[in-house]
């Protein structure tokens, strides 16, 4: 499509019409400010967007995207690394604005905007006591965690974001807007529990809340001398892990460059037994930093969203592996990788998904992986002056490498829109109910651009 085409002009003079929010084309001044997202290396060119402030909006764009047979996609939090929020040259569905958070702290319920950040939900529920199940980057869309499966600290005694989802508002392919839950389109509902935006534009969530008891955070940070033994150390400690502890653990970069091994603990449970858990933690070596204490959901957010913003417009390719655990091979793959990265910024992460999240059944939501394993990231950044192929090259290199250690399949919301052969696995059982539905709810593909399904 051409740019200022006759579709994308009309389109745009009856969104104008229609809508309370703004509508943002090409060749406006603030069209740069709104494309932009967190990963810088993604180049799609919108042809406009539609920033909605309300549900009514966002039939508005659905019914003028179809009208005028635009490209559909929907941007909450603008966090997925592949630029899927931003079709090139179709209609985007900004939820920017919406970003309310109301907590009903009797019933531990909060009642979630569509485009409202995971710190936004934090705050909100921690003014009363309470946290979510949430990851571990504030700035991520609470939406688009949530109905990708949505991995967390919390995961161990709280399930996955999805576990948490009670009910839906979403605005379906044809621009009607229903309620999904439990007993209202129950079918749509499961879906929406793991199958990602597939099926529509979440404007609203219901997510479930639990009490923050006494909770213990922070980072403890290895040398890399000690890089073998603090893996071989953690990986026995994992396998008998309390479900109140959550670890993430990174291979990551310090501060002068130098590699190092970042453990980053969330402990929710009674104080001196966390405390007790979090020792447990230092003893896999003599750190470089120590420094967990007393903290908040939000506290832990901050930490993240720290390196985050400090490294604003860099570029990121991300892959991602199932591990059943972290054998004494996989972690020495990891340790190779990292010492031959060809950028500071190239990192290896993983989750910890046990407890909580382990018992709810692999059918009874479209998230179908429920056996205890690591979920890996792979990420790969580097300047926006840079050109990114070899760190591309290295995200794909240990992807391979870790491929004989790994279990089928990979989280759906960090899958790329060619790892074909891994969306094929990625829901288990759950596929071809999965494909059914699809067909039914948007069989003219509107939803096109959202994370990865099975294919036929």
């Amino acid at each position: 499509m051409n740019v200022n085409s006759s579709s994308e002009l009309a389109a745009t003079r009856a969104l104008r019409a229609l809508m309370q929010g703004r509508v943002v084309s090409r060749g406006d001044d603030d069209y740069p400010r709104t494309r932009k997202i967190w990963n810088g290396a993604v180049e799609n060119e919108p042809a406009l967007f539609a920033v909605c402030e309300t549900a009514v909006d966002v039939q508005a764009a659905v019914r003028i995207a179809s009208q005028h047979g635009l490209p559909l996609s929907v941007r909450g939090g603008g966090h997925d690394w592949a630029g899927r929020a931003l079709c090139p040259d179709g209609l985007v569905i900004d939820l920017s604005r919406m970003r309310q958070v109301i907590v009903d702290p009797q019933a531990r319920v909060a009642t979630v905007a569509g485009g409202a950040m995971a710190k936004e939900v934090a705050a909100a529920a921690g003014a009363h006591g309470l946290v979510a199940a949430l990851g571990n980057c504030g700035t991520v869309g609470m939406a688009g965690l949530t109905l990708g499966g949505g991995y967390g600290p919390l995961s161990g005694t709280c399930g996955l974001a999805a576990d948490n989802l009670l009910s839906a508002e979403i605005v379906l392919a044809d621009g009607r807007r229903v309620t999904t839950g439990p007993d209202a389109e129950p079918e749509l509902f499961w879906a929406l529990r793991g199958g990602g935006g597939n099926f529509g534009v979440v404007t609203s969530l219901r997510v479930r809340l639990h009490p923050a008891r006494e909770m213990l955070a922070g980072s403890i940070i290895y040398g890399w001398n000690e890089a073998g033994a603090v893996l071989h150390r953690y990986a026995a400690f994992a396998a008998t892990a309390p479900d109140e502890l959550g670890v993430t653990v990174g291979v990551m970069s310090g501060p002068d460059g130098e590699p190092v091994i970042m453990i980053v603990p969330l402990w929710n449970g009674e104080r001196s037994q966390g405390e007790r858990a979090i020792e447990g933690l230092r003893a896999f070596g003599s750190p470089l930093v120590a420094q967990v204490g007393p903290a908040t959901y939000s506290d832990l957010l901050a930490q993240f969203d720290a390196w985050v913003e400090a490294l604003d417009g860099y570029h990121w390719e991300l892959r991602t592996r199932w591990l059943p655990a972290l054998t004494a091979e996989a972690a020495d793959v990891i340790i190779a990788a990292k010492a031959r990265a060809p950028s500071p910024h190239c990192t290896v992460l993983w989750h910890h998904f046990h407890g909580a999240a382990t018992r709810m059944a692999s059918a009874g939501t479209a998230f179908g992986m429920r056996n205890e394993h690591l979920m890996i990231e792979i990420v790969a950044g580097w300047s926006p002056d840079g050109d990114g192929a070899a760190q591309r090259r290295w995200a794909r290199d240990l992807l391979q490498s870790l491929a004989p250690f790994a279990l089928p399949g990979g989280y759906a919301n960090l899958l790329g829109p060619n790892d074909r052969e891994q969306a094929a696995e990625a829901y288990g059982g759950n596929a071809a109910r999965l494909r059914m539905l699809k067909r039914r709810i948007d069989p003219d593909g509107v939803f096109a651009s959202a994370i990865p399904l099975p294919e036929q």
